[in-house]
């Protein structure tokens, strides 16, 4: 079961890189300098604030990462904080709002479900801070030049209709977290093959997206 599990990821991770080369999943910033200093900083770790439990996934937009914070420390400056002193294991299931700040950390108990059954979405206003601290979620970040919006946008989010094959997926673990900006089209709460079971506990925080 672990050989096929470890080949089923070097799949994944194959079928990804094949179809990144024809897709369009997140925002491209054309400024090398640009990306190197975001690379550099988000490695240095000065964004963690004594939060060591896990890292940015491969997913994460690095220099999304690095403007907002930026134009924006108060907030991921007291996220970090939160998750560092926060138990997140033990912690009641329910919404904290973090101190100084309009941020909102929303603690899930919950389960993935069949991937028809979950909604693609984006938002506009807001970043979306996931990260699984038990259990197996798989993430969708879908292509967007083959989706289209299914509805209109309300209140701050809008579904897509995609094609599955140009999909990209990632199962999350402990160690890593993810980030969702406006430019990135995704899936949550999608069932994981190498789970042992599909109940998870995730923490969600919206961060304000600034221009």
């Amino acid at each position: 079961m672990k050989k096929r599990n470890i080949l089923l990821a070097l799949l994944l991770g194959f079928c990804c890189w094949m179809q990144a080369q024809t897709g369009y999943y997140t925002r491209d910033f054309k400024d090398k300098a640009l990306g190197k200093k975001a690379s550099a900083w988000v490695k240095s770790g000065e964004w963690r604030h004594d939060f060591q439990k896990a890292s940015p996934h491969k997913s994460v937009n690095v220099v999304d990462f690095y403007t907002q914070y930026q134009k924006n420390p108060l907030q991921w400056t007291a996220l970090f904080r939160w998750l560092a002193d926060t138990d997140l294991l033990t912690i009641p299931a329910g919404k904290y709002p973090i101190a100084g700040t309009p941020l909102v950390a929303s603690v899930e108990d919950s389960q993935n479900s069949p991937l028809e059954k979950r909604n693609s979405e984006s938002h506009y206003h807001h970043i979306d801070f996931q990260y699984v601290v038990k259990g197996v979620e798989r993430f969708g970040i879908i292509d967007h030049l083959t989706s289209k919006p299914k509805d209109k946008y309300k209140p701050d989010v809008v579904h897509y209709n995609y094609d599955v094959s140009k999909t990209c997926f990632y199962d999350s673990t402990p160690d890593k977290f993810f980030i969702f900006f406006p430019s990135d089209w995704h899936i949550a709460k999608v069932e994981a093959p190498k789970a042992e079971n599909q109940n998870i506990r995730v923490i969600v925080i919206k961060v304000d997206y600034l221009d």
